[in-house]
């Protein structure tokens, strides 16, 4: 009754707290290669107020930007499509996006030095720019969605209720370490394999399973100890890596709802 008292409280504490982080929608850059020297940039923006977010993405130095037209609203953000010219390629420039320090939210960054060779980067208000790399290879293009899911694990309320849950189930710090370690390693699994478009389900169910997975975990914490489902006390790996997959299905939908195109990394 005690942990069962613990979680619904902190549930009512996160609450407020999950509503402000998803009060904007992130932004969106993506430099698509067209082949020699042009890239077709999309950019999209979080609406605020019936007006987009005031920041704005600043190519690197040897970039050369057509006009963009006027954004259109799309029913949750604006964007707008244009042309720019990229002597040498983006490898070893800056990409910036402008205003971002002043904002509390995030945009994601998908690029391509070269047509099919696709990355993401995460920027922050902390962290508004970062450098092209130079010739990433598979294994970079990989871990970059790797660590998007890591960081979305971090800062996701449901999936730090999950652990949470299983921080007061779980009391042997072996079997923690092996329960946590397996949510994280699943859930990176189905991002990649969601974004390469090997899986696709619908949003709906995979969200309410997420849901779901919290709620098994609240339920097996407010029963007596020797009336524990013995799957979850003996094997947690087992449960967190199930339940894990299923929570990277739910960050990829996230993704592409945002415009991140199926198939990033698979081409």
């Amino acid at each position: 009754m005690i942990l069962r008292a613990a979680l619904l409280c902190l549930l009512a504490l996160l609450q407020p707290m999950a509503a402000r982080a998803h009060a904007l929608d992130p932004g969106y850059l993506e430099l698509s290669a067209m082949g020699g020297d042009r890239w077709r940039v999309t950019w999209r923006m979080p609406d605020v107020d019936g007006r987009p977010m005031a920041i704005t993405p600043a190519l690197p130095a040897q970039c050369t930007a057509e006009p963009a037209p006027p954004p259109h609203f799309d029913g949750r953000g604006w964007s707008t499509v244009s042309l720019a010219a990229c002597p040498g390629g983006l490898a070893g420039g800056q990409i910036r996006i402008e205003g971002l320090a002043n904002t509390r939210t995030d945009t994601l960054v998908r690029y391509e030095t070269a047509p099919g060779m696709a990355m993401t980067q995460r920027l922050t208000a902390a962290s508004p720019a970062f450098t092209v790399p130079r010739d990433p290879g598979h294994f970079e293009v990989f871990t970059s969605y790797v660590a998007l899911g890591v960081t979305h694990i971090l800062e996701g309320v449901d999936h730090l209720l999950f652990v949470l849950a299983l921080l007061l189930l779980v009391r042997d710090p072996r079997r923690l370490f092996s329960a946590v370690s397996a949510f994280t390693f699943a859930h990176s699994i189905t991002l990649a394999c969601a974004t390469m478009g090997w899986l696709d389900l619908p949003s709906a169910p995979v969200e309410v399973v997420i849901a779901l997975s919290i709620v098994f975990l609240a339920w097996e914490l407010a029963k007596p100890a020797g009336h524990r489902d013995p799957l979850a006390q003996r094997f947690p790996a087992l449960v967190s890596f199930g339940f894990g997959l299923v929570h990277g299905l739910g960050f990829a939908g996230a993704l592409r709802e945002i415009g991140l195109p199926r198939g990033t990394i698979s081409r």
